[in-house]
């Protein structure tokens, strides 16, 4: 089997992953794709000790710390966007958090990736957790169709300190409950009751609010193609905890509005 071959199924969760890392679509791909060509190049090696994915995540992690985040298109060093932001404020222990919850890593293959003890990683995990829960709490509007989903997801960020503004099932409800109230986080489910698209109520919605959004879907490769705009934060069902917390942890904090009020 080629080297594309082995690498291709996971192309798109490594995209994700570095799109929730750096905090931007572009940004991200650009880090993908130096260490792909670099593994083309033969600059780089995945290590056959480890499984594919976790080669690819390793290399990835590689070239992301080896370039100190300077592929950023358009962005100065030491400026405000999402990157140098993360350069500066976000620790190790958020990119152990993101490997294990978002990307489903064991705390062992995270630590095969980051090249660290896996003791180390447990204890960057805790410190990620410690920070999240500092976060601070925001509105949150769920576009979801599907009664339990939505239920589980509503009590879900109401464990996590935050309130749920109001939760739609259709385009319409969704556009009329930020017209209701503003919320400062939204949680959208791709396909809706009435076969309206939560990817419409989203460009209705970021028509008139500038708000973090995070897509959940059970198919997140028909989203992660590369051939049209994509969520920069993404959570595939079925879902775990741990999962949409990190998630509207890293919206929160990378969205640009927010760091506005923050400074």
């Amino acid at each position: 089997m080629s080297l594309l071959a082995r690498l291709a199924p996971h192309l798109p969760y490594v995209r994700r992953y570095a799109r929730a890392l750096t905090g931007d679509q572009a940004t991200g791909d650009n880090y993908v794709r130096v260490a792909l060509e670099a593994v083309a190049a033969g600059e780089r090696q995945l290590p056959p000790s480890m499984t594919p994915r976790v080669a690819l995540y390793h290399v990835f992690h590689a070239i992301w710390s080896s370039t100190g985040a300077q592929l950023e298109t358009g962005a100065e060093a030491g400026g405000g966007d999402p990157a140098s932001r993360l350069m500066r404020m976000a620790p190790r222990s958020r990119q152990a958090f993101l490997l294990t919850a978002l990307e489903g890593f064991t705390p062992s293959e995270a630590a095969q990736i980051l090249d660290a003890p896996v003791s180390d990683v447990e204890g960057l995990i805790a410190e990620a957790q410690s920070d999240i829960d500092a976060e601070l709490a925001t509105d949150v509007l769920i576009i979801e169709d599907e009664a339990i989903i939505s239920a589980d997801i509503e009590s879900l960020v109401r464990e996590l300190g935050h309130d749920v503004s109001a939760t739609a099932t259709t385009r319409d409800e969704a556009v009329e409950a930020v017209a209701r109230h503003r919320p400062g986080l939204v949680l959208a489910d791709i396909q809706l009751a009435d076969g309206s698209s939560g990817i419409d109520a989203v460009k209705d919605i970021l028509g008139q609010h500038d708000v973090p959004v995070i897509f959940i879907t059970a198919f997140p490769e028909r989203l992660l193609t590369g051939e049209r705009p994509e969520p920069t934060f993404l959570i595939t069902k079925p879902f775990q905890p741990e999962t949409v917390k990190a998630a509207i942890s890293q919206a929160l904090f990378f969205h640009p509005a927010r760091q506005k009020e923050a400074a």
